[in-house]
């Protein structure tokens, strides 16, 4: 069967798909876009996390029928659209790199697409709903503190981007866990 659908803003096309075929499947192999990551198969670990219309789903267990006329965001095109340009990086995945968050690299494809959702529906989140935000996704390498500094940094730049000079400045200064000044946060890094 053949499937088309818009990948990252451009209309593609998938020939001689198997009925059985995952998108995931359909993503890496037959589009080129190895940025979702394959490795549980049962939805269980998040590394395959994508957007299809604007809903944050597993890949791996979504039919590539399914996924017919459908407008689908990858961690390939999180770059793009949050950066403005082609090539660069978005601030999350800027983030990601500063607070030392990405290890092994196998889950932060579906770290950056969960966050990337989280910020865009809440700015400033606090640590419980990132925490929640990133529940669905497994990482074996960073013990999720890194990760977790990485979300507060973006959305600390984020938000200090956004704000005029009627607010306080921020403090960038490098604390305790990479985390700024004033966070609060303590304990281990439980749930995410």
């Amino acid at each position: 069967m053949r499937v088309n659908l818009t990948v990252n803003g451009r209309p593609v096309t998938a020939d001689d798909v198997w009925e059985g075929e995952s998108l995931l499947y359909v993503l890496r192999e037959r589009l080129g876009m190895p940025g979702a990551k394959n490795a549980c198969e049962q939805g269980e670990c998040g590394s395959c996390t994508i957007r299809l219309d604007g809903d944050l789903v597993c890949a791996c267990l979504v039919a590539a029928g399914q996924a017919e006329g459908a407008d689908v965001t990858t961690v390939e095109g999180l770059a793009a659209a949050r950066s403005g340009e082609d090539g660069g990086l978005a601030p999350l995945q800027q983030a990601f790199l500063d607070a030392g968050a990405v290890q092994c690299g196998f889950c932060t494809p579906g770290l950056l697409m969960a966050a990337d959702e989280l910020l865009a529906r809440t700015p400033l989140p606090s640590d419980v709903e990132i925490r929640e935000a990133l529940s669905g996704n497994l990482c074996r390498c960073t013990g999720y503190e890194a990760v977790l500094d990485a979300v507060r940094l973006a959305a600390a730049r984020t938000t200090d981007a956004r704000t005029t000079d009627d607010g306080p400045p921020h403090d960038d200064t490098p604390h305790p866990a990479g985390r700024p000044a004033g966070d609060g946060a303590a304990g281990p890094a439980t749930g995410a």
